[in-house]
């Protein structure tokens, strides 16, 4: 296979319509960029399985194979995006002043790219003794069902993961947890008090004691690398019309968490939110745990090294404040890190990610291999 044009490379997946069809109603999902991650892993000469989490929703899993004895490494990437709301032109990619613009490019097909460019740059190679694994996953921005199914059959001693980092080493991040409350009241005619029970105004000491309690997790010691938790109300809803008494209420919050907290700690939240009003009902949603792995593991060394080596400044070590799968690689076993490339708008109607450093983000993928799985 000759040397990949990563701005063509980089250009079809953008091109490509894969928004998670659970965040937006119709989404294409993954089927037409995960065949095509597919047929370009083959054709670079990987060894390629397709694992379904659902249908429809599949990943995609490419492995260089190594000569036997060494380490194995898993470089990953996810593939669905958000939605277009407020974009102009979001599956045509266009170039302006080396970067690349278009829904996915920086969140994450950027990073995506880079994996399969240093994928197929090792494959061209002599072999490594480790196999190197690109795990291309469906639905991260959603439920992580993709991640989930993957790593249900494929471990690895160790993984980079390429959401964007502008070439940063980041070695932890939040984690979140979302619960419903709900209040309950009488349902009546809004001119007969005497006989209806506001179930929105019996929230208010909920809400209460909701921002009691962000108070207070603002003045906890903060993590030395993502900052203090916090909690905020999400979505609130109840009643059908003016006239009536609302016979009940909800409340959406979500906690975002710090390495070192517990379920348990959310739960004694969470039950100490609804103490203040009989019959309320609290009930927890998706959780995903922080992540954070030793500064001192080997993968973190590797690419750290490779990063100096490729750009020629020493990395930063950081922390960022928002979810990825790489807790889940972590809590599989799998001592994980995060490095990706440069650019702006993640989720946003301005989007782009800046193209040299894709290449150099996939050239320390490559170094970090060879130094891990030699």
């Amino acid at each position: 296979m000759p040397p990949v044009n990563g701005e063509q490379l980089l250009s079809a997946l953008v091109a490509i319509d894969s928004v998670n069809p659970d965040l937006v109603a119709g989404g294409a999902g993954e089927a037409e960029i995960a065949a095509l991650v597919a047929d370009w892993l083959r054709d670079a000469g990987l060894d390629v399985e397709v694992v379904e989490a659902a249908p429809g929703r599949p990943s995609v899993v490419g492995t260089v194979r190594g000569r036997g004895g060494g380490a194995s490494l898993m470089l990953n990437a996810h593939l669905d995006t958000v939605g277009f709301d407020g974009m102009d032109r979001p599956l045509q990619p266009r170039v302006e002043d080396g970067r690349l613009h278009g829904r996915g490019a920086y969140d994450m097909k950027g990073g995506l790219a880079a994996c399969l460019i240093a994928a197929a740059e090792l494959a061209r190679g002599e072999p490594l003794a480790g196999d190197v694994v690109v795990t291309a996953v469906a639905d991260e921005e959603h439920a992580s069902i993709g991640m989930q199914a993957v790593l249900a059959h494929v471990r690895t001693d160790a993984a980079i993961v390429t959401e964007p980092t502008a070439l940063r080493v980041c070695v932890a991040h939040k984690g979140f947890a979302w619960a419903d409350v709900e209040t309950a009241g009488r349902a009546a005619h809004g001119s007969r008090p005497g006989e209806g029970i506001d179930a929105i105004t019996r929230m208010a000491p909920v809400l209460s004691r909701l921002a009691a309690l962000q108070r207070d997790l603002g003045e906890r010691p903060p993590h030395a690398l993502v900052g203090a938790p916090s909690v905020h109300a999400s979505l609130i809803e109840g009643g059908q019309e003016r006239s009536s008494y609302p016979a009940r209420c909800r409340l959406a919050l979500e906690r975002r968490t710090i390495p070192g907290e517990t379920a348990a700690d959310l739960r004694a939240e969470l039950d100490a939110l609804v103490r203040a009003v009989d019959g309320a009902i609290a009930t927890p949603g998706l959780t995903r745990a922080p992540f954070a792995v030793d500064p001192g593991a080997a993968v973190v060394a590797a690419t750290s090294r490779a990063a100096h080596r490729i750009t020629g400044a020493a990395p930063e070590l950081y922390g960022e404040t928002y979810w990825m799968d790489a807790a889940l690689i972590q809590a599989a076993g799998i001592p994980t890190v995060v490095l990706g490339p440069a650019g702006e708008g993640a989720h946003a109607a301005e989007e782009w990610v800046d193209l040299a450093s894709v290449d150099t983000c996939a050239a320390v993928l490559a170094a970090a291999a060879h130094e891990l799985c030699a």
